[in-house]
């Protein structure tokens, strides 16, 4: 069987730039797994109502495809997606997709140095290379409420909307109160009969300077590219000053958050409301929040703020511990995915069959985020440490590429078939990020996803993004095992070496 050069998986922003990356490189022997029937990852799964991100556009996409189309400060949920399938089509990734593919299982094979991957079309492919690509919010967090599955209205996760479900003149209960749900709720608020919003921590919420961007703007962003980078360079500066707050002297949060605090008093004029809405812990602790309609969606008539804890569901609606019943006709899950208690993105074996699932039953660790110490020539994007509470994903996933491709260059030019992290760098790597974590706003006591149920953070980078870039700017064999062709114990599968693809500088 013919080997692969690399098997990419997922076609989110890591995805993509990743299949970009290869062709770059001079790579085309390559195959992206999909399992939708789509590209766009994230941002085609999650087209709730109101959906939309929370980075500026021009700083939330890639940085050798800038848009000067984009409409709003902060786009759309449907315009990053279109943007993605753009870059899908113009950098000729197509060919190379399978569509509506999962990946059931890879196991790594110590002779040749070769995954096997299998699929739920019961394919198997071979590779030299795997990379996964999946993110970190690709599987949702159902809650372990009793009764839920008693329910006999309309249930869904705001990941798996069903826009066939009719909103208007319906009685609505939307759990949870993260970034999802503050978008949501200021969307279908108008629809509804009732909202009844289930609270069990408020979230701190900032003002979105969100407004129309004119087409006078994108006609000379188009005009003076320029002008759109220099824009994006600024509104990178901003946001890694934020960091200052969040790792290096919570205390600068500390002062925001009174001004945060205004902002609430300014816009819930109701003392009672706006108890039940005030944070009762550190500002950045838990993710931060923009909106501009969330408060006034919640002083709606038909909106109703519900603290009290959910005892059960029932048939017809929703317990809560003061013993009332809220009838409804449907109930929305916003309560996200499962980041920080992170699980092999699908059955993976290593060396001597290693499990996945198994060594990090204690949580999720990797090199940088990257790659995973008795899983060679296995590669992560968005792996483990390497979310942010300050800036755009998409800079820290051109960083992690730009890191596999200089890995794979090392690997064409020294004829090298396995490299695998040593464990001790490995350990010493993270025993230094959670140094640094401890440090942080992140640890300053509030219950978040970024943590696992024992509490290691095993989500957020705990510094400034140039940072992270620095230390992914270039592959150093030094902190790995690398065994050469030449010593296999077993020979190749012919077309599986990468030393025969043109080595490009960088």
């Amino acid at each position: 069987m013919k080997a692969h050069d690399v098997v990419i998986v997922g076609t989110g922003f890591a995805g993509l730039g990743m299949a970009i990356r290869l062709r770059q490189e001079g790579i085309e022997d390559f195959v992206v797994l999909e399992q939708a029937d789509g590209v766009g990852g994230t941002w085609r799964a999650n087209h709730y109502p109101g959906a939309a991100c929370d980075i500026e556009s021009y700083l939330y996409s890639f940085s050798f495809e800038p848009n000067p189309g984009w409409t709003r400060t902060f786009a759309p949920q449907r315009e990053i997606l279109a943007y993605l399938e753009h870059c899908a089509d113009k950098y000729g990734v197509r060919p190379h997709l399978r569509l509506g593919t999962a990946v059931t299982g890879a196991t790594f094979d110590e002779r040749t140095a070769l995954w096997t991957v299998e699929t739920s079309r019961g394919e198997t492919l071979v590779t030299r290379a795997l990379v996964s690509a999946t993110g970190g919010l690709s599987r949702p967090a159902l809650p372990d409420i009793p009764g839920l599955a008693s329910f006999t209205g309309k249930t869904f996760h705001s990941a798996q909307w069903d826009h066939g479900f009719p909103l208007e003149g319906k009685a609505v209960a939307v759990i949870g109160t993260g970034a999802s749900a503050i978008q949501i709720v200021p969307a279908i608020a108008p629809k509804v009969a009732r909202l009844h919003l289930f609270q069990r921590t408020p979230p701190w919420i900032v003002p979105k300077p969100d407004v129309d961007i004119l087409p006078a703007t994108q006609e000379r962003m188009r005009r003076v590219p320029a002008l759109q980078q220099a824009v994006r360079s600024a509104q990178y500066l901003r946001h890694e000053l934020f960091a200052l707050g969040f790792v290096v002297d919570p205390r600068i949060l500390a002062l925001a958050s009174r001004v945060v605090l205004r902002y609430l008093a300014a816009s819930v004029p109701d003392r009672a409301l706006r108890e039940k809405l005030t944070p009762r812990y550190a500002m950045g602790c838990k993710r931060i929040l923009l909106s501009n309609d969330y408060y006034p969606a919640l002083q709606r008539p038909n909106v109703e703020l519900v603290t009290e804890g959910i005892a059960e569901v029932r048939p017809g609606g929703i317990l809560t511990t003061d013993g009332r019943e809220h009838a409804v006709d449907a109930i929305v899950l916003a309560t996200g995915f499962h980041a920080a208690e992170a699980a092999a993105p699908f059955p993976v074996r290593g060396r001597a069959g290693r499990d996945l699932g198994t060594t990090w039953r204690d949580g999720a660790e990797a090199y940088l985020g990257t790659t995973i110490s008795g899983f060679p020539n296995l590669f992560l994007i968005v792996g483990p440490n390497t979310g942010l509470g300050h800036s755009s994903m998409v800079f820290m996933i051109e960083s992690q590429i730009a890191y596999i491709a200089s890995c794979l260059r090392t690997m064409r030019a020294r004829k090298l078939a396995l490299v695998d992290v040593r464990a001790d760098a490995q350990a010493r790597q993270n025993e230094h990020l959670h140094a640094r974590l401890a440090n942080t706003v992140w640890s300053s006591g509030c219950s978040s996803w970024y943590r696992t149920k024992s509490g290691k953070n095993t989500t957020l980078w705990p510094g400034f993004t140039f940072e992270y870039r620095l230390r992914t700017r270039r592959f150093d064999p030094a902190d790995y095992e690398v065994v050469a062709e030449s010593a296999l114990a077993d020979p190749r599968p012919r077309g599986a070496s990468l030393a025969d693809a043109p080595v490009t500088p960088g």
